[in-house]
């Protein structure tokens, strides 16, 4: 997720709060010019925070629709009821080589699909796909480097120095030597962390306490950010996930799902609990399912290598009648049509605009995007990440959790070394006391936990 400008005022959300709450049912039409004025304030430098406050309680207040046709509850026990069978299994009894091995696959993977999408986060699809061709490597067989011509650099603004976490440079693979920090492995760092400090009986409250503890303010966005305020002012989860968070369905959750599917080998209602502890402190309703949904997968692919059963098991275990289980189903019918991975990405396009912050952002769109890859890469490593970036949206945060899923199926061993060996086994991170670490001392780390079981 890109480190973007969210500087926690009201004036800045009020027309992403009028397209969340009419994605919710809401008919918010009567509010859209008040939202307008305030938000082209806010960009003159003018901020209207009562105006915005009161203009947000009142789109939050909008009823509604009665035909709004989805069942989309926060609570565990009512996600569960409303489910297709959240149903608690035992952590697969593999052996210890060969479930080490699927787990270092799955830190690898992570990695590995994070920086192919890195440098091209906040890139629209138009533009990755010119680059991408006129540099040869379209399918994806490669990372992409800026060491290019100079007039296809000026074509597409090819440029490597900005700001980003870490570090001065944009992390094109001729930039950097190990996987660079990004809040996509951060937090499957952070949860290492988290359950090694506080087991597997961890609260929302204890991922709250180590994010404070943890995570300096700015090495989180959208909806996290907005948490962080809302902790530091005494407001506590759950109610943290939704007071003034206009974020509270983005994909922020989402990219934190990964290291609760590693210590849930072959479990995916575990996996989707723990993913649900967490996503509840910054996130509700498909920005809970979102995480829940993808450490469900994550787990499955410990286990099985049927890519629909992978997906089934992570649509398992959110409510049937959410709009994130109907986009994903969505997703399955159009690979049944037999349809090429491309076609599938155009028919996200012309749903979702990836113009739009909310549509490029959220939930829902991205994990529309992981479902595409997972189905059409079909086991395939390269192709899988390759049809994450080529998707646009959010490039870096997609081929991660795609990465990490396929890694956790196949397994380090089997993963080409043209990908992983540029990580020179690696991870830099924002996380305190994990500065810069080896990704297998991550993997061994996560492996003692679920031996401890």
């Amino acid at each position: 997720m890109l480190m973007n400008t969210i500087w926690l005022t009201l004036s800045e959300t009020v027309l992403i709060e009028l397209q969340q709450s009419a994605d919710e049912g809401r008919d918010v039409s009567a509010f859209a010019g008040e939202a307008q004025n305030i938000f082209d304030a806010f960009n003159n430098g003018q901020l209207h925070e009562e105006d915005a406050k009161n203009l947000i309680d009142r789109i939050r207040s909008a009823p509604v629709a009665k035909d709004y046709p989805y069942i989309e509850p926060a609570e565990l026990d009512e996600i569960k009821k409303a489910s297709n069978g959240f149903i608690s299994g035992g952590d697969a009894k593999t052996d210890k080589k060969i479930l080490y091995d699927k787990i270092y696959g799955a830190w690898l993977g992570r990695c590995a699909g994070c920086l192919l999408g890195q440098p091209l986060e906040g890139w629209r699809k138009d533009r990755i796909t010119g680059l991408l061709k006129e540099t040869d490597n379209y399918p994806v067989k490669r990372y992409i480097s800026s060491d290019i011509s100079a007039d296809i650099r000026e074509k597409y603004e090819v440029i490597d120095n900005r700001q980003v976490y870490g570090g001065s440079k944009i992390n094109w693979i001729n930039n950097v030597a190990c996987m660079p920090e990004d809040d996509d492995t951060n937090y499957t760092i952070l949860y290492l962390k988290i359950i090694e400090e506080y087991g597997r009986d961890f609260t929302s409250d204890n991922v709250m306490e180590s994010w404070l503890s943890n995570v300096p303010v700015f090495h989180v966005c959208t909806a996290e950010r907005v948490a962080y305020r809302n902790f530091i002012n005494l407001i506590l989860p759950p109610l943290s996930g939704s007071h003034y968070n206009a974020y509270r369905e983005w994909i922020g959750a989402q990219i934190r799902a990964d290291f609760f599917g590693y210590v849930s080998p072959g479990n995916p209602a575990q996996a989707a609990e723990y993913a649900w502890r967490d996503a509840r402190i910054s996130h509700t309703k498909n920005g809970i399912y979102g995480e829940m949904f993808c450490a469900a997968m994550t787990a499955q692919a410990a286990v099985s290598s049927d890519l629909k059963n992978i997906i089934q098991s992570g649509l398992n275990v959110i409510p049937e009648k959410s709009r994130l289980y109907e986009g994903i189903k969505k997703v399955m019918n159009w690979h049944d049509e037999g349809i090429g991975w491309e076609e599938a990405l155009e028919k996200i396009h012309a749903v979702y605009d990836e113009a739009v912050s909310h549509h490029w952002c959220h939930t829902i769109s991205n994990a529309m995007i992981c479902a595409i890859a997972l189905l059409w890469g079909g086991g395939d490593f390269e192709k899988t990440i390759g049809i994450s970036v080529c998707a646009a949206f959010d490039t870096d945060c997609n081929a991660a959790t795609t990465g990490s899923i396929v890694g956790m199926m196949t397994g380090a061993e089997r993963l080409p070394e043209k990908w992983v060996k540029p990580l020179n086994n690696k991870v830099k991170s924002g996380i305190d006391g994990f500065s810069l670490v080896e990704i297998s001392h991550l993997a061994e780390r996560t492996l003692k936990l679920i031996s401890a079981d």
